[in-house]
């Protein structure tokens, strides 16, 4: 069988046009040519060659990164790529990289949550990456829980400078991506005081190193936190930690769209709503679901080709053995995976039509759905990263022992991708958001308040409550309003036993919480100390 293309065949027997599937997966004709022609350009670019990667140690392997990343900016500048191009050749070189958190957390916190002349101040050095940029939120203490925060920033109306202090160990910041080595800038978020009074977090623009030399600035200290999980895989990321000792920074680096300080030492509201800065978070979850889909059909995809390549058992007469692809038991495992990269491609293009609804509301000062754009948001990320993991892990195992190699990516893109479940939000916590938000809407039903956007089946409670599945036949549930109803009547019916569950407690951080996973729709217990 050497030298038989094995695929061929398999390609053959789709029974749907393939390429216009590659444009409904793209999105339109026009992001197909793009990525496509992107694509061709790093593959054929052997600067870009990454099969040694799970070879090199920790030193080489940032070495390279930084080649790569000069050599990326060199090819963009050179070819005059657009934004949408230079994005996605970034995307397409695939390896974690400090300009992953530059151009995808400190340049959007900028452009969010600065004024107009920081704006015209930091954004076109940012742009031409003069500067490099990091996003310091992350505390050594504090991670999910923003307002437990604990770096301060102490403003001194004697010299018009906050002062920038990391009163505790815990407080060093730890994990931003970029900040290890690279960064000489950071939007670092620390505690607003003035004249002795806290008003909460607020995010600053910090100076870390040199322009000349690379050097930490006084009274900063900062380093790489070391290796992670896998073999190649995120380490070529340097993750870092940040201590602060009185350091000093001008008022107006302190990111003023929201909020004000002014000469004086007082602190003012801005007319424009906090609320706006909830756009960011939308669009920044809405990325991270793109991203699921991305990871999911590449695992999907190489177990796929292994499934219908590998042959074991039912050889007759000396002829082939049967395709572990047409095994019931392997097409159980793996078809699901293949659908769920298909669904998460579909409702990461539904949340950047929710983000651009959102932020058009907010710029109207309409605040009605952002409740539920966030709850949609924080739940599936949540959703989608853990399923994308755990579809990475059942991927490797449908490859027997060869997928267990680096050499069949799973490993690396595995190790790569878990830590999708932690950052912008662990799952867990995000769960309870979601169940937060439900409890609530139950709470409000026949009370004038209608549901909205995802909810709005919960309008129709008391229907739902009662109904029974029409389904006769197996033929039945090809139809998706029977699927949608029963999912429907399964959520609403769980929402309400949970806020009945509730409702025996006094105090409802005590006793035993009943969550309501929106993912999977299956009632667990969490045991609240």
């Amino acid at each position: 069988m050497d030298g038989v293309d094995q695929l061929a065949p398999e390609r053959k027997k789709a029974q749907f046009d393939v390429d216009e599937m590659k444009i409904v997966w793209a999105g339109s004709r026009h992001a197909f040519q793009v990525s496509d022609r992107i694509a061709r350009l790093v593959a054929s670019d052997p600067a870009f060659r990454k099969d040694n990667r799970a070879m090199l140690s920790r030193k080489e392997l940032f070495k390279n990164t930084l080649r790569k990343a000069a050599y990326a900016w060199k090819r963009i500048i050179e070819l005059r790529l657009s934004e949408e191009e230079a994005s996605m050749l970034r995307s397409s070189v695939d390896e974690p990289a400090f300009t992953d958190l530059h151009w995808g957390m400190f340049v959007p916190a900028i452009k969010g949550q600065g004024t107009d002349e920081q704006h015209q101040k930091w954004l076109p050095l940012a742009y031409k990456m003069e500067i490099i940029g990091c996003y310091a939120q992350t505390e050594l203490g504090h991670g999910s829980n923003v307002q437990g925060l604990e770096t301060t920033a102490t403003f001194d109306p004697q010299t018009d400078e906050f002062v920038i202090h990391s009163p505790t160990l815990t407080s060093s910041k730890w994990w931003p991506g970029g900040l290890g080595k690279a960064s000489t800038h950071a939007v670092v978020y620390a505690r607003l005081i003035t004249d002795g009074q806290d008003h909460g977090v607020n995010g600053f623009i910090v100076q870390l190193r040199s322009l000349e030399d690379h050097s930490p600035h006084p009274g900063i200290t900062i380093g790489d936190i070391g290796m992670k999980f896998g073999n190649g895989a995120y380490n070529t990321m340097d993750n870092g930690v940040l201590r602060f000792e009185h350091v000093r920074i001008p008022r107006n680096q302190m990111l003023m769209r929201v909020s004000q300080v002014t000469r004086e030492g007082k602190y003012v509201q801005s007319n424009v709503p906090r609320q706006l800065l909830y756009g960011t978070m939308v669009y920044v979850r809405q990325t991270i679901v793109a991203d699921a889909s991305c990871a999911l059909s590449r695992a999907v995809c190489i177990a796929t080709r292994y499934s219908a390549v590998r042959r074991q058992f039912g050889s007759k007469n000396g002829g082939p053995e049967t395709q572990v692809i047409d095994y019931k038991t392997q097409q159980n495992r793996l078809f699901p995976l293949l659908a769920s990269a298909y669904a998460f491609r579909f409702v990461g293009e539904w949340l950047k039509w929710l983000y651009t609804d959102v932020t058009q509301r907010l710029q109207a000062n309409d605040f009605s759905t952002l409740p539920e754009a966030h709850a949609c948001t924080a739940g599936l990320k949540s959703l989608t990263t853990t399923a994308t993991a755990d579809g990475i892990e059942e991927c490797r195992k449908l490859c027997g022992g060869h997928g267990y190699l680096c050499s069949s990516g799973l490993p690396e893109l595995f190790a790569v991708y878990v830590p999708a479940c932690t950052y912008e939000g662990d799952n867990i916590v995000l769960l309870l958001q979601v169940a937060r938000f439900l409890m609530k809407t139950v709470s409000q039903l026949g009370y004038g308040n209608m549901p909205v956007g995802t909810t709005t089946y919960m309008g129709r409670a008391e229907q739902l409550m009662q109904c029974h599945c029409g389904v006769q036949k197996a033929e039945d549930w090809l139809n998706p309003s029977a699927i949608l109803e029963a999912f429907e009547a399964r959520a609403i019916r769980m929402s309400v036993a949970c806020a009945q569950n509730l409702s025996k407690f006094t105090n409802q951080e005590e006793g035993n919480l009943f969550i309501l996973d929106i993912g999977s729709l299956k009632l667990f217990r969490l045991r609240v100390s």
